[in-house]
C-alpha cells in the first residue's frame, strides 16, 4: 500500500502482510539489496516526490514492514502527530537523517516486524542509503537550479550570479575566461574544504589530485570549444589531502560578440555513489564467502583470454579443482569450518599461482584457475600447466589448523588446455570438469588433463545413468545367492548379490553400474529394493526345514545408511515381508563405520535388539581404528578376497589373516574367508583358526532355487 500522511507531506509504504525473517544475513542482504535497487532506481527518477516515493516502494519490496519519509519542508511537529496516529501499532525501529552540511531534507523512518533488526552492520547499510538519497535529492535540486540559471538573460551580471551559485546544493565556481575563479558558493566549500579565501584567484588546478589525471584536458578544451561545455568524472583532491571522485560540468558562458567572458563550474561529490556501485559489483561478480572472481566474472575473464590466445597465438589453460571428500567433511565437522576451510584454500590457491594468473569459486567445493600467456607451444604449454597444477597439489595437500584442530584435504584437479577464439566458453569448462573427474576415477587426489575419449566415456555414463533409472522403475533387478559353508562343507548361510537383468544386455554385474548409482543417489532406491527382496526371501525359507537356520548377508551402502531413517527402514522391511529378524545380517565396510562412529554404533545396536546381525565387509583393506572396534556390536569379521587370494604362498597375507582370526577370537565374533577358490586355501584358513568360508571353490551365485538346490546335495 503506497500512501502520503494526511497533511504532513510524508510518504509511507506498507508490507502487505507480516514477515518473519531472523537471521543475521538474510537482514544484510535485504539492507544490500535495498541500497542497490535505490541507487539504481534514482539515476532514471528526475522528481524529489518521485525518489522518496521510490526508496520507501523498495524498502518494503526488499523485506521491511512499513517505510515513511517525513520531509523538513512541513511542520514537523504536525508531521510527529499524523505520523503515530498512524502507527500505533508499530514501534519506530531505526530513522535516518536525509541532510547534507547544516541543511536538512527530511527523515527516512524504517519498521521491521523481527525484534533483532538494525543491528549495528544493517543500520551503516541503511546510512549509506540514507546518504544515496540526499545525493539523489540534492543532484534533483541542482538540476533544476542550473535549469533556472540558464533561463536567466542576464546571467553575466554580477549580482545575477552570486544569486544563483549561492542557492545552488552543488558545489559551483565561476571563473573568468582565464580560468581565474571568481565566486564560489558554500557546497563548493562543503565538498573541498576550501573557503571562498582560498579559491579566488587561483585557478581549479588547486584541485587536481598530485599528477593523476582523469580525464584528458586538450578533450576537455576541445568539447568546450566545440559544444560550449563539457561534463564528466574527475578525480580530485580536498584541502585535507583526500582524494575524491567528482562528476563535473563546465559551460562557457559568451558575452554578445560571441567570446567566452566566463565559465561555470558545477561539480557534485559522487563517493558514496561510486561505493554502492563497487559494492553491487562486488554482489553480482566475486564470491561473498572468499572474495574470488565468480563465475560470471571468470565466464567474462575467459572469454577474454579466448580472444587473446587466438591473437598472440599462445596458449592458455583452465585447470578445474573439486576437494576430495569435502561433503563428509563439512557434514561431520560442521558447514561453519567447512566454510573457514574453503577460505584458506581460496588463500593457498592464491599463494600457488603465477601473478596475473585468474582464480574463480564456482560454488560449494569447486574452483577455478585460468593460466593465460603460455607457451605457442601444446607440449610445453601443458608442462606448465602440469607445474603449477602440482605446485597446487602440493600446497591443497598441507594439513590444515581450524578451531584448533588438524583437518587433511586433497584436491582432484582437471586441466584442458586451449588456443582458439572460436572455443566456446561453456565447452572449454565442460572438458575441464571431465578431466577432472578422471582424476578422481583414478584415485583423486591428483591431476589428469582432458582427453576426447573422457567425453565419450562420460556420453556412455549418461546413457547408462539413463537405463539404470528406468531399471528401478521396472525394476530389472534379481538377487543371486553365494553359499557360505563350513568345514564339513555344509552350507551355514549366504550373500545376497545384486545382478541387473538388463533387456538386450543380458545379466550386469554390480562393478559395471553400483559407483554410478552411490555418485547419482540411486543406490537408495536399489538398496532399498535389496533389502525388501532379501526379507521377503528370508520368509520363504524360513518355512523350509533346509534353510530355516541359515543367515543372509546384504551389503549396505553407505549412503543407505547415512539416512536418519535407516533403522525403521530395516524394521519396516522385516516387519512387511514377515521375516524374522536373527536370519538377516547386514554387511558394512570399514570406511562407513568410521565416517561418524557415534552415529554407526547407535544405529547397530537399535538393529541388535531386534535381532539383526552385523559383518564387518572387506576386513583388512581398509584403516579401521582398533581402538573403537569393541564398541561395534558385531557379529562377524569378513576377511577380504584381496589377502585370501594369495594364501598360503604370501607369508604377508597369511600373518594379516592369522592376525585378523586371533582378533575376531579376542572380541567373541566368528569370523568368515571370501573369495576362497583353491584347497590349498581352505585348508590354511581352517589350519589357522577360520572354518567358514565362502568362494567359488564350493559354489558361485546363483538364483533363489538353484541355493535350495544345492541345500539338498
Amino acid at each position: 500500500m503506497n500512501k502520503e500522511i494526511a497533511g504532513s507531506g510524508a510518504c509511507l509504504v506498507e508490507a502487505p502482510q507480516p514477515r518473519t525473517r531472523s537471521e543475521d544475513q538474510v537482514r544484510l542482504n535485504r539492507a544490500l539489496q535495498a541500497l542497490s535497487s535505490s541507487t539504481l532506481a534514482f539515476g532514471q527518477i528526475g522528481v524529489e516526490q518521485g525518489l522518496v516515493q521510490a526508496v520507501c516502494r523498495i524498502a518494503v519490496e526488499c523485506g521491511y514492514r512499513r517505510a515513511v519519509f517525513q520531509s523538513a519542508a512541513v511542520d514537523p511537529q504536525r508531521q510527529v502527530l499524523a505520523s503515530a496516529g498512524a502507527d500505533t501499532e508499530l514501534q519506530i525501529q531505526v530513522s535516518l537523517p536525509v541532510s547534507v552540511g547544516v541543511e536538512t531534507f527530511g527523515v527516512l523512518h524504517l519498521y521491521a516486524d523481527d525484534a533483532d533488526a538494525f543491528g549495528a552492520d544493517e543500520t551503516a547499510i541503511l546510512n549509506e542509503l540514507a546518504g544515496e538519497l540526499t545525493s539523489a535529492i540534492t543532484t534533483v535540486r541542482a538540476r533544476v537550479e542550473r535549469a533556472r540559471l540558464e533561463q536567466l538573460e542576464n546571467a553575466l551580471h554580477d549580482a545575477q550570479l552570486r544569486a544563483v551559485a549561492f542557492e545552488a546544493q552543488e558545489g559551483i565556481v565561476i571563473t573568468d575566461a582565464r580560468n581565474a575563479v571568481l565566486k564560489v558558493n558554500r557546497a563548493f566549500t562543503a565538498i573541498t574544504g576550501y573557503a571562498s579565501e582560498d579559491a579566488v584567484g587561483k585557478t581549479l588546478r588547486l584541485l587536481q589530485a598530485g599528477h593523476e589525471r582523469a580525464t584528458d584536458g586538450n578533450v576537455v578544451l576541445d568539447a568546450i570549444a566545440r559544444e560550449g561545455s563539457w561534463q564528466g568524472e574527475v578525480c580530485n583532491r580536498r584541502k585535507s589531502g583526500e582524494r575524491y571522485p567528482a562528476w563535473t560540468n563546465i559551460t562557457a558562458v559568451k558575452d554578445p560578440e560571441g567570446n567566452t567572458s566566463h565559465y561555470v563550474v558545477t561539480m557534485t561529490d559522487i563517493t558514496a555513489r561510486k561505493a554502492a556501485e563497487q559494492r553491487i559489483e562486488q554482489l553480482a561478480y566475486y564470491d561473498a564467502l572468499t572474495q574470488l572472481p565468480n563465475r560470471r566474472r571468470l565466464m567474462d575473464r575467459l572469454q577474454q583470454a579466448l580472444r587473446n590466445s587466438a591473437h598472440t597465438r599462445r596458449r592458455g589453460a583452465l585447470l578445474f579443482i573439486d576437494l576430495d571428500n569435502f561433503k563428509i567433511l563439512n557434514d561431520t565437522i560442521g558447514h561453519d569450518v567447512g566454510d573457514r576451510l574453503l577460505c584458506k584454500v581460496a588463500q593457498r590457491l592464491t599463494s600457488a599461482v603465477r601473478d596475473g594468473d585468474t582464480i574463480a569459486r564456482l560454488g560449494g567445493d569447486e574452483f577455478v584457475v585460468m593460466l593465460e600467456e603460455l607457451s605457442e607451444s601444446a607440449e610445453e604449454a601443458a608442462g606448465q600447466a602440469k607445474k603449477v597444477g602440482e605446485q597446487i597439489l602440493l600446497s591443497l595437500n598441507r594439513p590444515y589448523m581450524l578451531d584448533g584442530r588438524v583437518h587433511h584435504s586433497t584436491p582432484s584437479i582437471g586441466v584442458a588446455l586451449f588456443s582458439e577464439a572460436d572455443t566456446a566458453v561453456e565447452e572449454l569448462l565442460k572438458q575441464a570438469d571431465i578431466a577432472m573427474y578422471q582424476a578422481k576415477s583414478a584415485g583423486r587426489n591428483t591431476l589428469r588433463f582432458f582427453d576426447p575419449a573422457m567425453q565419450a566415456s562420460l556420453a556412455g555414463r549418461a546413457s547408462l545413468e539413463s537405463a539404470l533409472r528406468r531399471a528401478i522403475q521396472e525394476r530389472q533387478f534379481a538377487l543371486h545367492y553365494q553359499p557360505q559353508v563350513d568345514a564339513s562343507r555344509g552350507i551355514v548361510g549366504a550373500e545376497a548379490l545384486l545382478r541387473w537383468v538388463r533387456p538386450e544386455h543380458g545379466v550386469v554385474l554390480p562393478g559395471q553400474f553400483i559407483s554410478l548409482a552411490e555418485e547419482t543417489g540411486l543406490i537408495l532406491a536399489i538398496g532399498q529394493w535389496v533389502l525388501e527382496s532379501a526379507c521377503a526371501q528370508l520368509r520363504i525359507w524360513a518355512a523350509d526345514p533346509r534353510t530355516r537356520d541359515l543367515q543372509v548377508a546384504v551389503n549396505i551402502s553407505a549412503l543407505q545408511f547415512r539416512q536418519a531413517d535407516f533403522v525403521d527402514q530395516v524394521r519396516r522391511a522385516l516387519h512387511d515381508a514377515g521375516a524374522p529378524p536373527h536370519s538377516l545380517m547386514l554387511e558394512l565396510t570399514e570406511s562407513l563405520v568410521l565416517a561418524d562412529i557415534e552415529d554407526t554404533v547407535g544405529k547397530m545396536q537399535a538393529l541388535r535388539q531386534l535381532g539383526v546381525g552385523f559383518a564387518l565387509d572387506d576386513f583388512g583393506t581398509g584403516l579401521c581404528s582398533l581402538s573403537n572396534l569393541p564398541r561395534l556390536p558385531l557379529k562377524q569379521l569378513k576377511i577380504d578376497q584381496s589377502h585370501v587370494r594369495k594364501l598360503p604362498d604370501s607369508p604377508n597375507d597369511a600373518v594379516v589373516v592369522r592376525t585378523i582370526i586371533t582378533m575376531a577370537r579376542a572380541l567373541g565374533v566368528s569370523v568368515i574367508a571370501e573369495g576362497v577358490e583353491s584347497e590349498a586355501q581352505s585348508e590354511f584358513l581352517k589350519s589357522s583358526g577360520c572354518s567358514t568360508w565362502q568362494g567359488y571353490l564350493f559354489s558361485g551365485p546363483v538364483e533363489a532355487a538353484d541355493f535350495e538346490r544345492l541345500c539338498d546335495s
